[in-house]
């Protein structure tokens, strides 16, 4: 039979073993935030590494550029929300589309919220 002191010390090495496995998941995916700023309205837009790779580089100038070039990108747009444990996040709210305008602008965003990434 296990000790009250046993299974106390399972349980906090299976909670650091999760907090451990959730930590490098969310080290993998880095989504890096950028607001884009047109005359109309301004948004708050998240794009993984990967996907900042493929449009050839990772800071907003290359997100710009990439808009220009390209005419048109798709996007996930992010907002704050609150996650199941109450605390606020910046999450994902929906995979919208970004056309080239002569009046865009693309810069850095940062936030003091937990950053989820996207699908």
């Amino acid at each position: 039979m296990f000790s009250r002191h046993a299974l106390v010390r399972r349980a906090a090495l299976v909670a650091l073993m999760v907090a451990i496995a959730h930590s490098a998941v969310a080290q993998e995916i880095k989504t890096s935030l950028f607001k884009v700023i047109t005359v109309k309205d301004e948004i708050v837009i998240g794009l993984s590494d990967t996907e900042l790779k493929a449009l050839g580089g990772t800071d907003a100038g290359a997100v710009a550029h990439a808009i220009v070039q390209k005419g048109d990108i798709t996007v996930w747009q992010y907002n704050v929300h609150r996650g199941k444990n109450g605390e606020l996040q910046q999450a994902p709210t929906a995979k919208i589309g970004l056309i080239a305008n002569s009046s865009l602008r693309v810069e850095p965003y940062t936030t003091p919220y937990a950053v989820l990434p996207h699908d």
